[in-house]
């Protein structure tokens, strides 16, 4: 993980896979702004990679899988994009 400021001197930060690609050469990245919570959503995005892509891995943060699941649960309800 790498914590930055952007141009408005505000955290950015950043959790790249050092084995998965995006787009050709690209590494896989999480990057989020640090209003609204960026550190907890770059960290939600790289548990749920974690998981569908590296389903034998062992991390420390897969402890907060559960809670990731329900900010996403609750994000997409909010947006009214979930049934339930």
């Amino acid at each position: 993980m790498s914590i930055d400021l952007d141009g408005d001197q505000q955290f950015v930060y950043k959790i790249s896979c050092t084995t998965c690609r995006a787009k050709g050469h690209r590494k896989w990245s999480a990057y989020r702004p640090g209003g609204d919570n960026g550190f907890m959503a770059a960290m939600d995005r790289w548990t749920f990679h974690l998981t569908e892509k590296h389903p034998d891995a062992e991390a420390p943060c897969l402890a907060f899988l559960p809670a990731a699941q329900q900010r996403l649960h609750e994000r997409r309800q909010a947006q009214g994009g979930a049934d339930g």
